[in-house]
C-alpha cells in the first residue's frame, strides 16, 4: 500500500472524522430530508458542502491533515452513493493533506469484500467508516463479518459512528434511524472476535460514554475520536481519561463540515488537557494508528 505524500512533522493536527457530502455531478450522499435534519441539529442551517479540491485548500491553509470518507447506506436508505473510487481519486490528488477511508455497506456481503480489497490495493484507501445506525445493522451482525476480517486482513482501521446521531433527528421516525445500532458494546464483540482489527469509535458516545470507555480501557487496538461535539460539552469522565488512561488512545476529530475545527480547537483549548497529552490527541495518535510518516523517513 502506497504511503501518503505526507510531511507529518510539518502538520499542526491530523482530523481523523470529515464528510465528503457530495459527488463530482452535485449527488449528495444522503437525502436532501435526513441532511436537513443534520443541519437542524448541528444548528448548521444552509452549510454547504465543499468538493473534496476545496477540503484540501481548507485544511492545507491550516496546516492540517484529514481523514475523509462518504457513508454507503444504499440498502438501509434506498439511497445511492458517492463512489468510494471518486472519494480515493479526489483524495489522491491532494496527498500532501488528504486521507481517503472508504463506507461499504455490510449488506453487499462478497461484492462489499471484493471492493474492499480493490479499494486499498489499487485506490490507496487507508481505513473504513461504518454508520451502524443510518446503515441499519448491529455492529455484531456475523453479516458483516467476512468485511471485517478482509478489512484486519489488510491492516487498516474500521471507524464506527457511535451514540446518537444528528441524522434523522427530528424526523417523524427519526427517518427509520435506529440509535441503538450505535452503542459501542456492539462493537465490544467485533473487538473480541477480531483482535487483530484497529476500531476507532467515533464521538463522544451519548448516552453510552462509559461503554465507549470502558472497551477502549480494556481493548487494545480501540481508539476514541472526538468529533461532532464541542469540546466543551465533552463528559468530564471523558476528559479524565483522555488524560490519563486514555492519553495515548484518544483522536481529534471535527466531524466537517457540520463542526469545523477551528470552532472544535478554539474550545479545545479551553479545555483542561495536560500539556504533554495534546499533542498526542491533536496528531501523534493518530499518526502512529494511520502508519503515517514523515517525507524524510520516506525518502
Amino acid at each position: 500500500m502506497p504511503e501518503p505524500t505526507m510531511d507529518v512533522a510539518e502538520l499542526t493536527a491530523i482530523d481523523v472524522h470529515t464528510h465528503s457530502e457530495i459527488s463530482k455531478d452535485g449527488h449528495l450522499s444522503l437525502s436532501p430530508e435526513l441532511f436537513g435534519a443534520s443541519e437542524e441539529y448541528f444548528k448548521a442551517h444552509g452549510h454547504r458542502q465543499p468538493s473534496i479540491d476545496e477540503m484540501a485548500a481548507y485544511y492545507r491553509e491550516r496546516k492540517m491533515a484529514a481523514v475523509v470518507f462518504t457513508v454507503d447506506a444504499e440498502h438501509a436508505t434506498g439511497w445511492p452513493r458517492i463512489a468510494n473510487e471518486e472519494v480515493a481519486e479526489g483524495c489522491a490528488a491532494h496527498p500532501d493533506v488528504l486521507i481517503p477511508f472508504a463506507s461499504i455497506d455490510p449488506y453487499k456481503g462478497k461484492a462489499g469484500v471484493r471492493e474492499a480489497r480493490r479499494l486499498v490495493e489499487e485506490h490507496g484507501v487507508r481505513g473504513f467508516k461504518f454508520h451502524p445506525s443510518i446503515q441499519g445493522f448491529a455492529p455484531n451482525d456475523p453479516l458483516a463479518y467476512p468485511l471485517y476480517e478482509a478489512i484486519e486482513e489488510l491492516g487498516v482501521p474500521a471507524l464506527f459512528h457511535t451514540g446518537q446521531t444528528g441524522i434523522g433527528a427530528g424526523v417523524p421516525g427519526g427517518g427509520g434511524i435506529r440509535l441503538k445500532y450505535s452503542n459501542p458494546m456492539l462493537v465490544d464483540d467485533v473487538a473480541v472476535d477480531f483482535p487483530e482489527l484497529r476500531i476507532i469509535l467515533a464521538h463522544p458516545s451519548f448516552p453510552w460514554q462509559d461503554e465507549a470507555l470502558a472497551v477502549a480501557n480494556h481493548k487494545p487496538y480501540v481508539y476514541i475520536d472526538l468529533s461532532g461535539w464541542s469540546p466543551k460539552y465533552f463528559p468530564p469522565q471523558l476528559v479524565r481519561y483522555a488524560n490519563s488512561l486514555l492519553k495515548d488512545k484518544v483522536l481529534f476529530g471535527s466531524d466537517y463540515p457540520v463542526i469545523t475545527p477551528d470552532r472544535w480547537l478554539a474550545d479545545f483549548e479551553k479545555l483542561e488537557i495536560k500539556p504533554e497529552v495534546r499533542p498526542k490527541i491533536l496528531k501523534d495518535n493518530a499518526a502512529r494508528l494511520l502508519g503515517l510518516t514523515t517525507n524524510k523517513e520516506n525518502s
